[in-house]
């Protein structure tokens, strides 16, 4: 298998916090070992629902527009070039702020997945 991925190929889909993903590359699908390479798409006003990974440690790149992130208690503004760590049990949710389209490639390790993302309603 050639370990590459045409992002014209990729179909989107939602996943449990209410993010517009394109799983880029996940050993699923693709062969490679240890974790997973997303886009998300978050439309302006909106943002994902609380929620936290009790394995997956996340690293967020943001590519486009500006957001708010939550961090357990804490909220910071991030734009594009900026890039969060979000440590496994850790409780986040980003916000598109202003009027465009928030993009933000996320990197999973261990790879993503539905069951390791439980929702924080509150």
């Amino acid at each position: 298998m050639i370990p590459l991925q045409d992002y014209a190929s990729v179909t989107p889909y939602i996943t449990k916090d209410g993010s517009e993903i394109r799983e880029l590359m996940h050993p699923k699908v693709h062969g490679n070992r240890s974790q997973s390479l997303a886009e998300a798409t978050i439309l302006p006003g909106c943002k994902t629902e609380l929620h936290r990974h009790a394995q997956t440690e996340e690293l967020y790149h943001i590519t486009a527009g500006h957001g708010r992130m939550t961090l357990d208690d804490e909220t910071f503004p991030v734009q594009p070039g900026d890039t969060v760590c979000i440590p496994p049990g850790t409780a986040h949710c980003i916000e598109a702020v202003g009027e465009e389209t928030l993009k933000l490639l996320c990197c999973c390790s261990p790879a993503y997945d539905h069951a390791d993302t439980e929702l924080l309603h509150g």
